[in-house]
């Protein structure tokens, strides 16, 4: 599958689901402790380092977005699908989203402090891995923190129905935290946290904190 085909794909489906996914994602973080301290930590890491505009690469319907507002930070969310987007703003008015792709992101370079993939990268095939992740290590300032959030293990699934029993067509591709964590080495960043979360589940979760490393002298 070329890249036009997965995101046509990707951005039709998020376009058909999207106030029902958000109905379904609204109170998701109430039941879960361990993501939202994840979140937590990772508006203090932004904090720490200076602060500024954070992205939420992947927002959805803005709900982690309003989260990390909560703790602090200067988020915004970017989404593939429009229909996404249109939700975000009108459920969360006092922020910034707009439509854009993680494989050719319009932001300047090191204009954010920080970035966050919060199981938004489980949709990106793996041979666009290294092109999302040198956007990122482009556009955050040296210092600043990544957190990206996925489901663990070595499959991918084809995605055809969700949200409402709406059509989809997405696949979501599962990882090893160590894979993850090599492919940010690779594009610059020092990786300092991995979490599993629920191991004992079918689909574990994991998410991976990193900084930027400085720039060379």
């Amino acid at each position: 599958m070329d890249r036009d085909d997965w995101l046509t794909d990707t951005r039709i489906s998020y376009d058909t689901v999207a106030a029902s996914y958000s109905d379904f994602s609204r109170k998701a973080l109430a039941g879960a402790p361990y993501l939202r301290s994840a979140l937590a930590l990772f508006a203090d890491l932004v904090r720490a380092s200076g602060g500024g505009p954070v992205a939420d690469m992947g927002c959805g319907p803005g709900h982690v977005t309003a989260e990390l507002h909560g703790h602090g930070v200067d988020a915004f969310g970017v989404d593939l699908s429009p229909a996404m987007i249109e939700v975000a703003r009108r459920e969360h008015p006092e922020l910034r989203f707009e439509v854009g792709s993680m494989t050719d992101l319009r932001l300047a370079d090191a204009s954010v402090a920080g970035l966050l993939a919060f199981w938004s990268l489980i949709h990106v095939p793996d041979a666009e891995i290294r092109t999302v992740l040198g956007h990122f290590d482009r556009v955050v300032r040296p210092g600043g923190p990544v957190l990206i959030g996925f489901h663990v293990g070595d499959t991918s699934v084809l995605k055809t129905q969700g949200y409402g029993g709406h059509p989809m067509r997405v696949h979501s591709h599962r990882r090893q935290p160590g894979q993850v964590a090599a492919w940010l080495r690779d594009a610059g960043f020092t990786v300092e946290a991995q979490l599993l979360i629920d191991p004992d589940a079918d689909v574990p979760g994991a998410i991976v904190i990193a900084r930027r490393r400085p720039a060379a002298l």
